[in-house]
């Protein structure tokens, strides 16, 4: 019988370890704190940044925001990152995207010190990722790897096949899985016989942002398969770019969408929020 995946119960888990170690760094006169920065009214970022501060509260972080006017300058934004870069009682800084289009949001990113981007995203942790050096990993795929190794799934040795090769999510999560010892293939729009290469894998993680793209065709019986995408059909119901119910049927494990990986992000942003006091201990 096919596994489901639960995000919402193992992010949940998580949740409780760390606030067992914010309230431990709370006793050593250490309070966490990630400042949330978001530039303009975009609904779904504001989604997104209310669901980071109720994670930050149920865990013991202390979040200050900074909602900025859509009309703030390049310049004024790069003036606050600087800022917090220098305040000893800010751990974590996080820029909300998108960016209003006046903005450029790599010159943005790349302005947070490397051990306060939390998201992961600045050149330098990157490239710590690539060589095996202590650095903040993209939370989406760092979850993915928890959602794995807590379900019991064995990596070491395993075939795996990542669908896209995005910064944030496909590369990143390449890397990750060769670090546990995976053997890992990349696939994307350029795949020749994707098909062909997907069947191959016993663990796939699909990240090509199309809807139910990937049927039961693509998928070798008893596959693990990981689905990051997250999208609304024609009746306005949430659906991922696995067809869940054709591919459910072929996998020993899945994990669904809503309530897969979705969770699992924003655990791992809290759990970079706390492991950047280490991080910043270091230097």
């Amino acid at each position: 019988m096919t596994k489901i995946i639960d995000g919402k119960a193992i992010s949940a888990q998580i949740k409780e370890e760390l606030k067992e170690k914010v309230a431990k760094l709370k006793t050593e006169g250490i309070e966490v704190t990630l400042a949330v920065i978001q530039v303009g009214c975009d609904p779904a970022s504001s989604v997104y940044v209310r669901n980071k501060k109720r994670a930050c509260e149920e865990i013991g972080i202390r979040s200050l925001a900074f909602e900025l006017e859509e009309d703030t300058t390049e310049r004024e934004l790069l003036n606050l990152v600087e800022e917090l870069n220098g305040r000893d009682d800010v751990n974590g800084i996080l820029v909300q995207l998108p960016l209003p289009g006046h903005i450029e949001e790599e010159k943005v990113l790349n302005a947070i010190h490397p051990s306060k981007d939390v998201d992961g995203f600045h050149p330098q942790n990157v490239g710590a990722l690539c060589i095996g050096k202590a650095g903040f990993v993209s939370c989406t795929p760092a979850g993915i790897i928890q959602l794995l190794k807590r379900s019991g799934v064995e990596i070491a040795g395993k075939e795996c096949v990542v669908v896209g090769r995005s910064n944030i999510v496909g590369k990143p999560m390449a890397l990750l899985l060769l670090r546990e010892n995976a053997t890992v293939t990349v696939a994307h729009s350029r795949t020749i016989d994707l098909r062909e290469v997907t069947k191959r894998a016993d663990i796939l993680v699909v990240a090509v942002g199309k809807p139910k793209m990937i049927t039961a065709e693509y998928v070798k019986d008893g596959a693990v398969v990981i689905d990051v995408g997250i999208h609304r059909n024609e009746n306005n119901k949430l659906c991922g770019d696995v067809d869940y119910d054709d591919v459910a049927q072929k996998c020993s494990a899945i994990t669904p969408v809503p309530g897969g990986v979705g969770p699992m992000t924003i655990a791992m942003l809290m759990n970079n929020c706390v492991e950047s006091v280490s991080l910043q201990r270091r230097q």
